[in-house]
């Protein structure tokens, strides 16, 4: 398959903001794509060249790109970046100057997708001396052969800066469209952009909808599901089943507003457990290999040695994916410490033993997804939890399940929430009984129950350079909630809550300058902008509507309340959220 017809589908994704257009036009290439080619089709569609929980990085900078449409083009690096800052698009820059030198001597030759994806893979595993110019290399031989509009995606697929669209929402659809689409006489109408389909039709269509997104649940990867429904169909999405070892989303919760709106939502009786202010991982064994998922599914397992040891000892099964929750503790009080104190773990490669001693840390296990080779999540939450209790063997300060009631009574639970709160929790988890485990959705099976003081999830997306002491500093940010789709809308700015020096709580102006830095994509006299990477929690004192940003709303004095290095971008609050705050405040 030829990268151009990918090219052509980018640009038509980028000049529709109609979620079925966009379903509509991917399904169709979908169609006509090759089994063998889906995997990297799919994963490229979505902006990126690995899956989530791959730890592999492509890890190039704007400064590398720069010199890599030099190269391509014979034209003068600082030329390049003066067209650069006209646009402030490095993919619009090359775009424009592959154009420039293809009316004179460049010759284009027909890239296939499997060259494009070979070549920019193998910019993640491009180190040690001469590294930057071998990936500058491999990102010119591209542009050399690239026709103008390649060029741009290509450099946007490099820099991570695709900004089309395609959220997992359309390309499961996408994936039903493509084959399934004739089977259910799905019929898209472009004049009315609407899915032409009967009721009777539509329990039919969802069916097949929901069967896609559970093997997307199981497999975290698209691609693969797309190949499975080619060439397996209905039955082989249904025959995919969880793997140890392989990533899978969390269960997520929605913030129920009191104790009596959680009852209703959840049912009577609940289940009530401490929501822990601590690091939520998966935890996976098969036979003597234990590996650990954060919830933005990336492997940690090097940075939390001492929770190996403690599965080791205490969890008697050599198969299992368990979900729990990782909190510090003092270990001269012995009290619980906020996440604050174990999240520096992440970002360190180094002196983690030093880490295990000044903070050892707690296992809260709260739910399990597989036992000995058993798929529990489709069983009922009461059930899972009981095989919990099987295999745990807890051990006080090392390895507990989450301290849990069951009860129908509002006030227990009050007493219950007190208890939790008195203790250092960020409050507690209301749950049904009969629930199953739905991978990555939030569907009302379990709710938390805070304190009501509003905060939101946001990811930084620009910032200003600072002035006089804060000159060398990244000093006021942009930040921006997301829609179901992936696209970003700003919110606002903040600048306050930041520290001078980084500590234990919070953040620093230097710490996320440094964050930030590689993540330049643009920059225009003070002003940056950066890949939406970075997520900050943060508090304010009222959302106004605004035609300042793109999301119709502002924050008004925004405070950073803390890094949230265990969220990613696509689980940021959402502009539904943002505007149902808004609404809550009235």
């Amino acid at each position: 398959m030829l990268y151009k017809e990918l090219a052509e589908l980018y640009e038509k994704l980028e000049k529709t903001s109609k979620r079925l257009e966009k379903t509509h036009l991917i399904s169709k290439l979908l169609e006509k794509t090759p089994a063998d080619n889906l995997p990297t089709v799919v994963i490229l569609l979505q902006g990126r060249i690995f899956p989530a929980w791959d730890e592999r990085k492509i890890g190039v900078a704007a400064r590398s790109v720069l010199k890599a449409i030099s190269t391509a083009t014979g034209i003068d690096a600082d030329k390049v970046e003066q067209e650069w800052k006209k646009s402030g698009d490095l993919g619009l820059t090359a775009e424009k100057l592959i154009a420039k030198k293809k009316q004179a001597t460049l010759a284009s030759h027909d890239i296939k997708v499997d060259k494009m994806f070979q070549n920019l893979a193998a910019l993640a595993s491009a180190s040690g001396e001469g590294a930057v110019e071998r990936k500058v290399g491999l990102i010119a031989e591209l542009l050399t052969s690239a026709k103008p509009l390649e060029a741009r995606y290509i450099i946007r697929t490099v820099l991570e800066e695709m900004r089309v669209g395609v959220g997992e929402g359309s390309m499961r659809d996408a994936i039903v469209w493509a084959y399934f689409g004739e089977k259910l006489k799905l019929k898209y109408d472009a004049k009315e952009n609407d899915l032409m389909i009967s009721d009777e039709e539509r329990e039919e269509y969802n069916k097949y909808v929901a069967a896609v997104q559970e093997a997307c649940d199981l497999l975290n990867d698209y691609g693969k599901v797309a190949q499975i429904a080619k060439t397996k169909g209905l039955k082989g999405l249904e025959n995919v089943s969880l793997e140890v070892g392989t990533p899978i989303k969390v269960m997520l919760f929605i913030k129920a507003k009191d104790i009596p709106d959680a009852f209703e939502n959840v049912g009577k009786p609940a289940a009530f457990e401490y929501k822990y202010d601590g690091f939520r991982l998966t935890m996976h064994r098969n036979k003597d290999k234990i590996v650990l998922f954060t919830r933005r599914l990336e492997n940690v397992t090097n940075q939390f040695p001492d929770v190996v040891e403690v599965l080791k000892e205490h969890v008697k099964s050599t198969n299992y994916i368990l979900d729990a929750e990782v909190i510090g503790i003092d270990p001269k009080t012995k009290r619980w410490l906020p996440f604050q104190s174990i999240s520096q773990r992440i970002r360190r490669k180094y002196g983690i033993h030093e880490m295990i001693k000044e903070i050892p840390v707690m296992v809260n296990v709260f739910d399990a997804l597989q036992i000995d080779h058993d798929n529990l999540i489709h069983k009922p939450f009461a059930e899972r939890r009981k095989k919990i209790s099987y295999i745990v063997k807890e051990a006080p300060g090392k390895i507990e399940m989450a301290k849990q009631i069951i009860t129908d009574d509002v006030k227990e639970v009050e007493k219950f929430y007190k208890e939790a709160l008195a203790k250092g929790n960020e409050g507690i988890m209301a749950k049904n009984l009969d629930a199953p485990y739905k991978p990555g959705a939030r569907v009302g099976y379990g709710m938390k129950i805070k304190p009501t003081m509003e905060t939101l999830d946001l990811v930084i997306v620009g910032a200003d350079w600072g002035e006089g002491k804060r000159a060398s500093w990244l000093s006021s940010f942009t930040v921006a909630c997301r829609d179901e789709d992936g696209n970003f809308y700003e919110v606002g700015k903040v600048g306050t809550g930041i520290k001078e020096k980084e500590e234990s709580e919070g953040a620093s102006f230097e710490q996320l300058t440094n964050l930030l830095k590689p993540l330049v994509v643009s920059e225009k006299g003070k002003e940056v902008k950066v890949k939406p990477k970075i997520v900050i929690e943060l508090r304010f004192e009222e959302i106004q509507k605004s035609p300042t940003y793109s999301s119709g709303f502002a924050l008004r004095f925004p405070r950073l309340v803390r890094l949230r290095e265990d969220r990613g971008p696509d689980e940021i609050s959402t502009l539904e959220d943002v505007k149902e705050a808004f609404e809550g405040q009235k």
